[in-house]
C-alpha cells in the first residue's frame, strides 16, 4: 500500500499495488479530471512532483515524449511504485458531490425493447448507490474485453436499481451482447459513479436539455430529478429522433408536462416516415429549440447529450443564440469504436 498526496489540495489517497492513482483517488472520494479512463486522451494528465510511478499503457498521442521526461502521467496508466506527490489542475464545481466510486453485483430485472434499435435494462444492485443525476457506471459483460460506458437513466432517489438505454452499436461487442444474449436473472458487476455531467441546481437559469437517440438517458434522470426535488426554474426537454418509432418514452414526457407547469417538451423527428403522420416538428433537434426559442438562448444553462454530429450542431446554435461555453454543458455518446465512452468537450471549446 502506498500514499498519494494530491497537490494542490493536500488529499492522501491509499494506492493498493498495482491500482491506478485516478482508480484510488475517485474511490477514495478524491477528485480527479478525466475522461476515456483508459490513456488516450490525455485529460488526467498530472505532474509528478516526488516518488516513482509505473506510466502503464498510456498512448504516445496522449502522453509525448518530452511531457514523459518532464515527469507528467496520466492518472489512469500511473502505478505508484512508491509514495507518491502529485500536482493536478483541479478545478472542481461546487455543485459537484464527489460520490466515491463503488463496485456493485447487479441482477437484470428487467429488458424492454424502448424502440427498434435502443433497449431498456433494468438491474437490481446487491447495496444502494449514490449518484448524480446525468452521470454514469461502467458495466462488465461477459467475453467483452474492457468495461463499456452507461448514463443512467433513473433518479437518484432510486438508489437500488440501474436503468440503463442501450442502443444496438453495428458491429459492437458490448451493445451486441445486451441486444443478443442477456437475460433476465443475469448478474453482472457493476462500478460507478462516474462523470462531470450533472446539473448544477445552484444556479439560477432556467434549463435547456437537448438529447437525441439514446442519449436521452441523462437527461430523463435529471428532468426527473429536478421535477421531484420542486425545482422552480423553467425546464425545456428536447428530444430528437429520426422518425416515430425511435421516438422512445414520449408518453412520459406528455403526462410530465401536464402536470409540472414549468416543465414543457418538445419531440423533433428529422426523418418522419409517412405512415407517422407526424404533426409535430419536423427536421434536426438543433433546428427545434432554435424555433422554439426564436434563436435567443441566453439566460438558461444547457445541457446536451447525444451522438456528436448533433452535440456540435447544438453548440453552433446555442452560441449563434448568445450562450456561450460556461453555460454549455454536454455528454457525447461515443462507442468503444471512437476510442472512449466517456464524456469529451467539442472541439469548439478551447479547454477539454
Amino acid at each position: 500500500m502506498y500514499q498519494v498526496t494530491v497537490e494542490p489540495t493536500g488529499d492522501v489517497v491509499e494506492v493498493e499495488e498495482g491500482q491506478t492513482i485516478l482508480d484510488a483517488s475517485l474511490r477514495q472520494g478524491v477528485w480527479l479530471p478525466f475522461a476515456c479512463g483508459h490513456g488516450t486522451c490525455g485529460t488526467c494528465k498530472v505532474q509528478v512532483l516526488e516518488g516513482d510511478v509505473d506510466i502503464g499503457d498510456a498512448s504516445p498521442f496522449a502522453l509525448m515524449d518530452m511531457e514523459r521526461d518532464e515527469g507528467k502521467v496520466l492518472a489512469c496508466c500511473a502505478i505508484p511504485e512508491g509514495d507518491v506527490v502529485i500536482e493536478a489542475d483541479i478545478d472542481v464545481d461546487p455543485d459537484f458531490l464527489g460520490y466515491p466510486i463503488e463496485d456493485f453485483e447487479a441482477t437484470v430485472v428487467a429488458i424492454e425493447d424502448l424502440s427498434p434499435t435502443i433497449k431498456g435494462v433494468r438491474f437490481e444492485l446487491d447495496h444502494p448507490i449514490q449518484f448524480q443525476a446525468g452521470q454514469y457506471i461502467n458495466l462488465n459483460l461477459p467475453g467483452v474485453e474492457g468495461a463499456r460506458a452507461f448514463s443512467i437513466a433513473n433518479k437518484p432517489s432510486e438508489n437500488t436499481v440501474l436503468d440503463l438505454h442501450v442502443r444496438r452499436v453495428p458491429e459492437g461487442a458490448g451493445t451486441g451482447y445486451i441486444h443478443e444474449q442477456l437475460q433476465v436473472g443475469e448478474k453482472l458487476s457493476v462500478s460507478g459513479p462516474y462523470g462531470q455531467f450533472f446539473t448544477r441546481k445552484s444556479a439560477p437559469e432556467d434549463l435547456i436539455f437537448i438529447a437525441g437517440g439514446s442519449g436521452l438517458s441523462s437527461p430523463q434522470s435529471m428532468v426527473l430529478d429536478l421535477l421531484e426535488q420542486g425545482d422552480a426554474r423553467k425546464i425545456t426537454l428536447l428530444q430528437g429522433a429520426r422518425n416515430l418509432a425511435e421516438l422512445y418514452n414520449r408518453e412520459l414526457f406528455e403526462q410530465l408536462a401536464q402536470e409540472y407547469e414549468n416543465f414543457t417538451y418538445v419531440p423533433a423527428l428529422d426523418n418522419p416516415l409517412p405512415e407517422d403522420n407526424w404533426q409535430g416538428f419536423a427536421g434536426y433537434v438543433h433546428e427545434a429549440a432554435i424555433e422554439h426559442f426564436s434563436g435567443h438562448f441566453a439566460g438558461h444553462k444547457a445541457y446536451l447529450c447525444g451522438p456528436p454530429p448533433m452535440i456540435d450542431a447544438a453548440i453552433t446554435a446555442l452560441m449563434q443564440g448568445r450562450l456561450f461555453e460556461r453555460d454549455i454543458y454536454m455528454e457525447r455518446f461515443l462507442t468503444a469504436a471512437d476510442g472512449a465512452e466517456g464524456n469529451t468537450k467539442s472541439a469548439l471549446f478551447k479547454k477539454i
